[in-house]
């Protein structure tokens, strides 16, 4: 299979994960006979630099011309007192918008190897499997109206109908390939938006009678993945919630260095490691890039429909925490591995 990929490295350590994310992604075109058409783009602060907009014209058609992206992170200090239209984020929240990619898929896992890794007690986090659809194109982050003046700031947290309910039958078609349970999770208590949301999953929820369906408020939700995990199979939620929820998963993985993504449309995949750009650690080949590996395999499960591929890589994410060979922020017991020398680790496992 010929698998035509954008590359979008980005900002800060996005270069370096990518880098090693590449080089798997090779070992798997060479392992399993697939050829890999890559083209690379801007995209946030670096593309702010060299063209005046987080989100080039350019890349936005890069991104149409490909079946998947994969990108690094975005972000960089010297933005953060820019208006939000000029800072590198936005030329995320664009391509996400022009890709149309409205489920976003946040796998945590807590692999064995790492079980002392994270700062719970083993008996928590032993076991924890499961992964947070959060909805990538609604809410508070695109709503309108938006905006600020000197003695005022507003956004506006809006849902439609459509947009609950595509996102809603992705997470109800994962849970009949998991545990069949899903989670809503909302603050249906204080917010008429998720009052809407709730009553949508509902509706959605009837058909899919196999599945169970239980509703969480958020600030609840939040305590119960620290304090009991494992009782999580798909958690659904919306775009805000999700982006908060996702990092406390974390927690539950070790690092948030392990967490990978995928972002879902009708026809396009976006594929990216959950942190961000980590400016007080760039250039200094120490980022785990394991998130960004994680988000490979998604990219061949999601998009190419590869599950040998993609069940190739996770194998070999394993066997690398296995032999202790990882980076700093999972606490190994020897000497921490460079971002370089993990995914050489993790190509030579394949």
């Amino acid at each position: 299979m010929n698998l035509k990929i954008l590359l979008l490295p980005g900002d800060g350590i996005g270069t370096e994960v990518t880098a090693a994310a590449v080089e798997v992604l090779k070992a798997v075109g060479k392992k399993f006979g697939h050829t890999l058409e890559l083209s690379e783009g801007l995209l946030g602060g670096i593309a702010i630099h060299k063209t005046g907009t987080p989100f080039p014209k350019e890349t936005e058609e890069l991104c149409q011309k490909a079946d998947a992206t994969l990108m690094g992170a975005v972000g960089l200090p010297e933005f953060d007192a820019a208006p939000p239209s000029q800072r590198p984020e936005a030329g995320l929240l664009g391509m996400r918008r022009v890709l149309d990619v409205f489920a976003n898929l946040r796998p945590v896992r807590t692999w064995p190897a790492l079980v002392d890794s994270s700062p719970l007690k083993n008996h928590v986090v032993e076991g924890t499997d499961m992964i947070i659809v959060r909805e990538l194109t609604g809410g508070l982050y695109y709503g309108q109206p938006r905006g600020m003046d000197e003695n005022h700031g507003f956004n506006t947290m809006s849902y439609t109908r459509k947009e609950v309910e595509r996102v809603t039958h992705t997470a109800f078609k994962l849970a009949r390939n998991r545990r069949k349970r899903v989670t809503s999770v909302d603050k249906s208590n204080v917010l008429e938006v998720s009052q809407f949301w709730r009553k949508i999953v509902i509706e959605v929820a009837k058909n899919y009678p196999e599945i169970q369906l239980e509703h969480m408020l958020v600030d609840n939700a939040a305590m119960q993945m620290v304090l009991n995990p494992r009782q999580f199979d798909v958690m659904l939620t919306e775009n805000t919630f999700g982006d908060i929820l996702s990092d406390v998963g974390g927690i539950l993985a070790g690092s948030i260095g392990m967490l990978p993504s995928a972002s879902l449309g009708e026809k396009k995949g976006l594929y990216e490691p959950v942190h961000g750009s980590a400016p007080d650690i760039a250039g200094q080949n120490k980022a785990n890039p394991l998130g960004a590996i994680g988000s490979v395999a998604a990219m061949l499960e999601y998009t190419f429909g590869l599950m040998k591929e993609a069940n190739a890589v996770n194998d070999a994410i394993g066997k690398v925490l296995e032999s202790g060979k990882v980076t700093a922020d999972l606490r190994p017991k020897g000497k921490p591995a460079t971002t370089t020398e993990v995914g050489q680790a993790v190509s030579a496992a394949l």
